[in-house]
């Protein structure tokens, strides 16, 4: 126990907390001598009022322990609000990059289809004209060719006919 000749601050420079002060100050209330017929006891007063004044004293040491806490939990939660901000802004630049080259994309893929169709037409077009072609001068040459053949024959006809004649001339 705590005697009255002990300085008031002992117990604050001794680094006592608070809480170790408050329970030796209920040790002494609790180990003091009863009064007879009474819930009050003795409790020598010098010593008492060394521990309140050493509860004093230590107070404001943990108030400013517990502000500085306070302060650092308080900083700390700043400097994790400013980088979760920063998290927060980065993914939406970069969701909006995703979202315009998605665009670009998606528009690129929609030219493509539409010059591979337009390619796909011209192909197609080009390949009728080329077959229209391709018959009109078959057809040209058919036309040539019977003439042609018609021509054959008529040639044949007439060697056949002056054959016919040189012999019957020979006969003759």
């Amino acid at each position: 126990m705590t005697t009255a000749t002990q300085p008031d601050q002992q117990h604050a420079h001794d680094g006592d907390s608070l809480i170790s002060i408050l329970d030796e100050l209920t040790s002494i209330v609790t180990a003091a001598r009863a009064m007879p017929m009474s819930a009050s006891v003795l409790v020598n007063r010098a010593e008492a009022l060394d521990l309140l004044d050493a509860a004093r004293a230590v107070v404001p040491e943990e108030i400013q322990t517990a502000d500085d806490i306070v302060a650092d939990a308080d900083a700390m939660l700043e400097r994790a609000r400013h980088r979760a901000d920063k998290v927060v802004e980065d993914a939406r630049a970069r969701a909006e990059e995703l979202v315009a080259s998605e665009t670009v994309v998606t528009l690129a893929n929609e030219r493509a289809e539409q010059i591979v169709a337009a390619a796909e037409a011209k192909a197609a077009k080009l390949a009728a004209d080329a077959n229209d072609y391709c018959d009109r001068q078959l057809a040209q040459f058919e036309i040539d060719l019977g003439a042609i053949t018609t021509q054959v024959r008529a040639g044949r006809e007439a060697l056949s006919a002056r054959s016919g004649r040189d012999s019957a001339d020979d006969e003759g």
